[in-house]
């Protein structure tokens, strides 16, 4: 990794999306991740889901989203549970990336940091597996950039949907490894 331009992704680790899920393993294993990137000065971003007051991005005949507005203002950007989670307070240098769809790349500013950063490869954590990490993944591997995805660093309501992601399909366009093992490369 001596001569690539690394960034950590931690994607959708929200108060509403971590509570929901409820495996601290993961938040754990995504804390660690952070904590090991900025020590070996890799750029940490961590990306979030969510939406004007009102969604005037939800379109009615999105399958995912358009009927968001059924839940109220919980998905609004700036209601608690679509922050950050607690357990991984981003530095005021870590940018906060807002989306509006299911990667993390769509309605975003991402693209944008990643060429500021020089970024060539990504190391992806998710919560879900087979929301963001999927879409992220499909979509980062379309714009060439070599992938690593923290298994363990990643989470799905379904464990046998994330199973086969990460063992099957994720394989085919990124590194797919435990954040310990990431970590013990970094050294």
């Amino acid at each position: 990794m001596s001569d690539s331009r690394p960034v950590l992704l931690l994607m959708d680790f929200q108060h509403g999306i971590v509570e929901r899920i409820g495996d601290p393993a993961v938040v754990d294993a995504a804390d660690r991740a952070a904590k090991a990137a900025r020590a070996a000065g890799i750029p940490v971003m961590f990306v979030r889901v969510a939406f004007r007051p009102g969604y005037p991005e939800a379109a009615a005949g999105n399958a995912a989203f358009g009927s968001i507005s059924q839940l109220g203002d919980v998905m609004t950007q700036d209601h608690p549970a679509t922050q950050v989670h607690a357990s991984l307070e981003p530095r005021p240098d870590e940018p906060v990336i807002i989306k509006r769809r299911v990667s993390a790349f769509s309605g975003s500013d991402l693209d944008v940091l990643l060429r500021g950063a020089n970024a060539d490869s990504l190391i992806l954590a998710g919560i879900s597996t087979s929301g963001v990490v999927l879409s992220t993944v499909r979509q980062a591997a379309d714009l060439d950039y070599r992938l690593t995805v923290l298994a363990d660093a990643c989470a799905d309501p379904d464990p046998e949907v994330h199973r086969v992601l990460t063992e099957k399909v994720f394989p085919r366009q990124a590194l797919v490894t435990t954040t310990d093992e990431w970590i013990a490369t970094l050294g």
